[in-house]
């Protein structure tokens, strides 16, 4: 059986955030330790709760990240104060719903990933003993913020 057929079986977790926060770098490594996650870009979508459709996940981490932050990792964007508010305000559903919350501002991708295995494994979520294929990138970035 194909790893690809194998994550119906397996929890879904999703995961949304501000731009930047570390989605696309927390859904790979957790695919590449067998558990079925995957992002949603809601922070992009005036639809509240996106996060929850198509296919509703057993486990929702929500990560944050400080504007500072968001301007430090991605400096080819011009984050706006007015941006990340409208990125924050997207997110309010998934945030009163979220499983877990991080702010991913001073951490490295391999802590946040801890803080999430820890979660993962005091929560009981099944994942597989094989690697989930890899998903591409988000590309969630906004090169015409203003």
């Amino acid at each position: 059986m194909t790893p690809e057929k194998r994550t119906p079986d397996l929890p879904l977790i999703k995961v949304v955030g501000v731009s930047a926060s570390g989605k696309s770098t927390l859904v790979q490594a957790l695919r590449t330790r067998g558990y079925n996650a995957r992002p949603v870009s809601q922070e992009h979508s005036n639809v509240p709760d996106l996060w929850q459709q198509f296919d509703k996940p057993r486990v929702l981490i929500l990560l944050d990240v400080t504007l500072d932050a968001q301007r430090q990792r991605r400096p080819d964007v011009t984050w706006t104060r007015a941006w990340h508010f409208t990125e924050l305000n997207r997110l309010h559903h998934a945030r009163s719903r979220a499983d877990l919350q991080i702010n991913t501002s001073d951490l490295a991708p391999a802590q946040v990933l801890e803080i999430v295995l820890v979660f993962l494994d005091h929560a009981g979520i099944a994942h597989g003993d094989a690697p989930l294929p890899p998903l591409s990138a988000t590309g969630s970035a906004r090169d015409d913020a203003t």
